[in-house]
């Protein structure tokens, strides 16, 4: 079940939870995980065996992976762990960078599906579970959603989760009854192309696929890119490398192309931005990181 961007909202029948900023993750007690493309990441993530242990036969919770330092979620961090699959590397990784997942969602316990239940009964039978131990624990859930957004800034996180409490899990879909309110304006866009500039990469050139999966230009995005950012990038993009334009439609301007190297569009990075012109350009980007989680079918243009 997936969320909609959108303002806090107020009145009843809503409650309320930090959004944690790590990787979507389903877990079973056969020990079994998965991501949100359906991969398989068990490998990635040894110590949540011992959850899996603890849990009744039969059960699969949802959550969030994450990696916290000094209390708030790195997704820097995390993303040291997301692609492991190497038994041996992952062992050390546990030790070297630990992660917590974090349960807000209870699908299947015992047996008996929960999909249909309302979100306030799966969220009652969760805390009953008591999913709490070394790196795994259940975050709790708010009534007051302004109250819970000052928490959420006063911490540093990056926003505030909203769940009707009268609403089924429904898997795969984009809801307004889960509303993610994020403190930053952010979005997530594909890579086609990169420019060189005062450093050897000036600028990564970024777009959001239609339906028909076009890409579409939203603009240059050079702020933002340090030096470890700017060698992780031209490391995975280099094997990318495409003999024209991958953006439809319109394309790219001519001052935005201009020594552009093309790239197959398979990337996905998170982008900060002021606000968007009329004709969608986005105003003042940073890049935020890249989103290896991620597939460019996932990059939903939003309100």
């Amino acid at each position: 079940m997936l969320a909609t961007a959108g303002g806090l909202p107020a009145g009843p029948g809503w409650s309320y939870e930090f959004k944690w900023d790590g990787v979507r993750v389903l877990a079973s007690s056969s020990g079994h995980l998965w991501a949100r493309s359906g991969a398989e990441v068990t490998r990635a993530y040894p110590e949540l065996a011992a959850m899996a242990a603890s849990l009744p036969p039969d059960t699969l919770l949802d959550g969030e992976v994450v990696a916290l330092v000094d209390g708030r979620p790195s997704f820097t961090r995390l993303a040291e762990r997301m692609h492991v699959r190497d038994e041996a590397k992952a062992a050390r990784l546990v030790v070297a960078t630990p992660i917590t997942y974090m349960a807000f969602d209870l699908l299947r316990v015992a047996g008996e599906p929960l999909l249909d239940r309302p979100y306030a009964e799966r969220r009652a039978a969760l805390e009953r579970l008591d999913v709490n131990g070394p790196c795994w624990m259940t975050p709790p859930a708010f009534t007051d959603g302004p109250a819970t957004s000052a928490a959420a800034r006063e911490n540093g996180l990056e926003g505030v989760m909203a769940k009707r409490l009268d609403t089924p899990y429904l898997a795969g879909l984009r809801t307004p009854d889960w509303i993610k309110v994020k403190f930053d304006r952010t979005g997530d866009y594909v890579i086609g192309g990169w420019r060189p500039g005062a450093r050897r990469l000036g600028g990564l050139l970024v777009g959001v696929p239609d339906e028909a999966g076009l890409l579409h230009f939203r603009g240059r995005v050079g702020g933002g890119i340090g030096g470890d950012a700017e060698r992780e990038l031209l490391a995975v993009l280099g094997p990318l490398a495409y003999p024209r334009s991958p953006f439809s439609g319109t394309g790219v301007p001519r001052e935005d192309a201009r020594g552009a190297h093309w790239v197959r569009p398979e990337l996905v990075v998170e982008v900060k931005y002021g606000n968007r012109t009329p004709d969608k350009r986005l105003r003042f980007p940073r890049f935020l990181r890249l989103r290896p989680d991620k597939t460019p079918g996932e990059c939903l243009e939003e309100d």
